[in-house]
């Protein structure tokens, strides 16, 4: 099923003609109505009118994060404060938040984008759906509630926490859709076994995940898990949070809302932009925001561009599930490691969890990976011998696609920390 048939199946020639169009009036309209980016466009030479064709875009400045945090809280805003109506902020660990606004027709437009990515997961009006992001200041709860709203599910706005009212929920509404991110889904199958309930035998059908990177072998495990439909979908609270790209049920790569934004991958090195297929750092230029209009913002997230029709019939660019981002690169001893790359050896071997932790630390002048994993419950036996085994086979494991030696250290079930937002996956105490 396709939401919007006309924007999400038009031919390539007819959508860059709509995003040149677009783009035009974007970069206008910040050169005229932000301060930031006309000092910025001034420094590199370049005008609104100089942007003639899609590929001129590369020769404008990019936007990062810390330009929002510096210009906090509205220096970036395109529009008068009293035509922004609702406000939200990044979850940023330090400094201050990076602050969005939108206008009426800016969540109009969000509930619109959303509405077209669930509606790709598989959602309709026959839904319930269990939104379990936190609602705040945070854009995934917000966004995903009034885009479901628009396709006419039944929305429960659980939020996330108290876990065990959570499976409560889900029997009594008999939900069929349920909204979370994937580590967080696992947690509730967990929960949900001690309660005695099998996920698997809940009524829900279908699940979209999102604001974490994860694995197609995490995947597997929440498909197993729950009996369900697992997706994947993107979006960032800079550009406008969830709803920029999504996955249909072909689970084939995420459809980037085009008509609205505009994507280029790069050289997260020299910045230069890279060719389809090729992996790289996602940039992303908004092209209907009025409140926070947003010029190639580079998003740290690596994936590569894939614009071929999908079996579904969408025409848009997809995007591959992003698999790492470049700013939580781990260099150990000179390897480049990421922390999803970890994931999907743990979720491959039989007899471990999908609860870890990696922890970073210097010995020395030497960079020391430590790797925490509990095992499945069935296969803790509380051997030494059997958990040797399995610490070794990990070890191996680890060792043959990282390139470097890892220790492994299997912990007790139920010891690691659990996350009901964003897991925070990675100590790097050479930080600290």
């Amino acid at each position: 099923m396709i939401w919007d048939v006309e924007k999400e199946t038009m031919s390539r020639s007819r959508m860059q003609a709509i995003q040149l169009e677009r783009l035009q009036q974007t970069l206008k309209n910040v050169y005229e109505n932000v301060s930031f980016y006309r000092q910025k466009f001034d420094q590199y030479g370049v005008k609104p009118e100089h942007c003639r064709s899609l590929k001129d875009l590369s020769r404008f400045p990019f936007t990062v994060k810390t330009d929002l945090r510096e210009n906090y809280p509205f220096n970036m805003f395109a529009v008068p404060k009293k035509k922004i109506v609702r406000i939200h902020a990044s979850s940023g660990t330090t400094g201050k938040p990076t602050v969005v606004g939108y206008t009426k027709n800016d969540l109009n437009t969000w509930a619109e984008l959303v509405a077209r990515m669930v509606t790709m997961a598989g959602v309709s009006s026959d839904d319930v759906a269990q939104v379990c992001f936190g609602y705040g200041l945070f854009t995934g709860a917000f966004g995903l509630h009034y885009g479901l709203e628009r396709v006419g599910a039944m929305v429960v706005p659980t939020s996330t926490g108290n876990t065990e009212r959570q499976i409560m929920l889900m029997q009594d509404f008999e939900t069929t859709a349920v909204i979370s991110t994937p580590t967080y889904a696992m947690h509730m199958a967990e929960v949900a076994r001690k309660m005695g309930v099998d996920p698997a035998r809940l009524p829900i059908r279908v699940g979209l995940f999102g604001s974490e990177a994860w694995t197609e072998n995490m995947r597997a495990e929440i498909e197993k898990t729950w009996h369900i439909k697992a997706t994947d979908n993107y979006g960032l609270s800079e550009i406008m949070g969830p709803g920029v790209a999504g996955e249909c049920l072909e689970t084939c790569g995420m459809h980037i809302a085009e008509d609205h934004f505009l994507v280029e991958v790069i050289d997260p090195e020299t910045g230069e932009p890279l060719d389809y297929g090729q992996e790289g750092e996602l940039v992303i230029t908004s092209l209907t925001k009025e409140a926070l209009p947003i010029i190639r913002y580079r998003t740290r997230d690596i994936t590569a561009l894939n614009p071929e029709p999908c079996r579904c019939g969408r025409t848009t660019i997809r995007m591959k599930k992003v698999s790492g981002r470049t700013d939580d690169m781990l260099i150990i001893s000179g390897v480049n490691v990421f922390p999803s790359q970890i994931e999907s050896v743990l979720l491959e071997i039989d007899g471990i969890s999908s609860h870890y932790q990696i922890i970073v630390t210097k010995k020395g002048y030497l960079d020391a990976l430590e790797v925490q994993v509990e095992p499945a419950e069935k296969s803790f036996t509380g051997h030494f011998k059997d958990l040797k085994e399995l610490e070794e086979k990990v070890k191996n494991r680890l060792a043959a696609v990282l390139s470097l030696r890892a220790k492994v250290k299997l912990v007790e079930p139920g010891s690691l920390e659990r996350f009901e937002g964003k897991a925070k996956r990675v100590i790097d105490k050479r930080k600290m």
